[in-house]
């Protein structure tokens, strides 16, 4: 096998690569994908391969194929994207919020540390204080995540703006690591489902009678500097969401 043939993209790297130019809005929705062809020569792989891919987009919601038509970019997938992906987003386009999105309902308070698994994470006692942050996406006008910010009370010495509901105007983490010179890393995103609290469900703007129960898809990421955990995240998807990383 020569070198060139070696470094052919697999399938599952031209999904992740047309996963980041939807999420990123480079292709919006109703926009026309290339074609299989194009898709075959620009990245030099076989029509299977090109087929593959486009499956695959298909089946995560990502993208439709209209009878007689190209497969077009998807104008309202049920799909919200990972904190990860949010993440390596803002990275690549230094924007907070995907096409069509934006969040509300943001609130900030000390709050006592009530959760076990959050209160372990971030390593404090349970009932410790801590900041608290929240806020509601909304994507094509539908809420998608409730995000829960739990933060260290350390992080308030340096940046007591965590204490102001007010959005950032960037990643709360880049202005800590500017005045402290502490560079912040992230753990693996941990997945998991559990049942909805109520609070959650008004959140989300789920209406369902008092007492039912409703699983959700929650996702945590732990964020640490030389000191130790700093943030931990909850991110609480709407019933009937899934969700795709960019990678």
């Amino acid at each position: 096998m020569s070198e060139t043939e070696s470094k052919k993209p697999g399938y599952a790297e031209i999904a992740s690569h047309f996963r980041k130019l939807i999420a990123d809005g480079t292709l919006a929705p109703g926009d026309e994908m290339p074609s299989m062809r194009d898709v075959c020569e620009e990245f030099n792989v076989a029509i299977t391969t090109a087929n593959r891919a486009f499956r695959t987009l298909k089946e995560e919601g990502l993208t439709v194929v209209r009878p007689g038509r190209k497969t077009l970019v998807a104008d309202q997938p049920r799909v919200a994207a990972t904190a990860s992906a949010r993440l390596k987003r803002i990275a690549r386009t230094g924007k907070p919020y995907a096409p069509n999105e934006r969040s509300v309902d943001h609130t900030a308070q000390l709050r006592s540390m009530a959760d076990p698994m959050l209160a372990q994470l971030l390593n404090v006692e349970l009932h410790d204080e801590i900041v608290l942050r929240t806020r509601t996406f909304v994507r094509d006008g539908k809420r998608t995540v409730f995000a829960v910010s739990c933060i260290h009370m350390r992080a308030i010495i340096d940046v007591p703006e965590l204490l102001s509901p007010e959005p950032f105007g960037q990643f709360w983490q880049e202005v800590y690591t500017a005045r402290t010179g502490k560079v912040v890393t992230k753990s693996p995103e941990r997945r998991g489902a559990r049942l909805a609290l109520d609070h959650e469900l008004e959140a989300l703007g789920v209406d369902v009678p008092a007492g039912t129960p409703v699983p959700v898809l929650v996702l945590v990421n732990t964020f640490s500097d030389e000191d130790g955990p700093i943030e931990v995240w909850e991110d609480v998807y709407a019933p009937g969401l899934w969700q795709v990383d960019t990678e």
